[in-house]
């Protein structure tokens, strides 16, 4: 997992957290990357081409957003070119008919449910309003499908091919109020203006077989504007953009902190929310640091934070009994007893470094099998 941190106006960080095989150590990699301000622009300049390519000005381009940079910096490229269709040389509205009315819009469009906590909620609309694009929250009900509450591999398909499907009728509902004045103009009487939707999906998460929620994109034909870079590069492209979270860390939903076969109830998303937020106030971890509590088989608890505070301690990283630190401060402060006797977990398990997906796993059925 990479993390980034602000070094200097030119100078990224990026920080490896790896966690060896058996019997190793887990161990922290740290290199250096300058980019230059023409490097970035390039970069910038070639992903604003592409949004462009995939953007109708007279559509409803609706941002799957979620508030992490890849959504984030798909909002910013869209609302911009968007922005550049929409006014001409001398600051009139090209795309605005007699009435005042534009034709097309851009949007971003949160899903909220209880797969989403409330820190990334508050993140997504201060991101939104730092780009400038109109945001809407809407509920979205992944949670009343059985097959998304099994969790049996397949919930990130399911829970994506419910937002697709609600961010469609969104967009459909936008297209409806535009209609009349679509046709008025285009005189095209019945003509619907089109509609497009965007995800932040880079190559890097191509590369990922667990992500079968590309599956539900792919599906419901949804334009992926980053999947020709990688996250670096986009959190190089957000920095550029002046946008605040380039450099959080990554927080996929909720629902990624249980391991497969844990049934993915709002109770059990409540106390991953709960827990994660005390040990991120308790240990004083800031948002570009990764802090998971994971629920494994039996209820059981599992903290993991990145390597290097794992493993950082003035005298000892663990103690006489081979207790880490972190665990001995959580324990400390009572977290054992309120992941059982308040959150719902059944016990706690301990502290170790973190891993993306380390409880994810590929489900029975095959990916031709979702896709047919």
């Amino acid at each position: 997992e990479k993390k980034i941190v602000k070094e200097s106006p030119s100078i990224v960080k990026i920080t490896h957290s790896k966690v060896g095989g058996l019997g190793s150590h887990d161990v922290t990699e740290t290199q250096y990357y300058v980019h230059t301000k023409t490097e970035s622009a390039d970069l910038v300049d070639k992903l604003l081409s592409r949004t462009a390519e995939m953007m109708d000005p007279l559509a409803a381009n609706v941002v799957a957003f979620s508030g992490g940079v890849d959504s984030s910096l798909v909002a910013a490229l869209v609302y911009r070119t968007f922005s550049t269709y929409n006014i001409s040389d001398n600051g009139m509205d090209k795309m605005q008919n007699e009435n005042n009315f534009s034709l097309g819009t851009a949007k971003a469009v949160l899903g909220i449910s209880p797969a989403v906590p409330q820190t990334q909620i508050q993140m997504a609309r201060e991101v939104a309003d730092v780009i400038g694009i109109p945001l809407m929250e809407v509920t979205t009900d992944e949670g009343s499908d059985e097959a998304y509450v099994r969790n049996d591999g397949h919930a990130c398909y399911v829970c994506k091919t419910h937002l697709y499907s609600t961010l469609e009728s969104v967009a459909n509902h936008i297209i409806e109020e535009q209609k009349e004045h679509f046709n008025s103009t285009n005189n095209q009487l019945g003509k619907r203006p089109p509609l497009i939707l965007y995800n932040g999906t880079n190559a890097d998460d191509t590369q990922d077989p667990t992500r079968l929620g590309l599956i539900a994109a792919s599906n419901f034909h949804v334009a992926s504007p980053l999947d020709q870079i990688t996250k670096d590069e986009v959190r190089q492209a957000a920095r550029y953009l002046g946008l605040p979270n380039w450099n959080a860390a990554a927080s996929p939903c909720l629902r990624s902190r249980l391991a497969m076969g844990v049934s993915a109830t709002e109770a059990h998303l409540k106390a991953v929310e709960k827990a994660e937020e005390f040990v991120r106030k308790k240990l004083k971890l800031d948002e570009t640091r990764n802090v998971r509590v994971r629920m494994l088989a039996g209820g059981k608890a599992m903290v993991e934070l990145d390597a290097d505070v794992v493993n950082s301690c003035e005298d000892s990283a663990f103690d006489d009994d081979g207790n880490n630190w972190v665990e001995n401060a959580l324990l400390r402060d009572g977290f054992e007893r309120r992941c059982v006797e308040e959150w719902g977990f059944k016990s706690f398990g301990g502290v170790r470094s973190f891993k993306t997906g380390s409880v994810a796993g590929l489900p029975t059925k095959t990916i031709w099998t979702l896709k047919n």
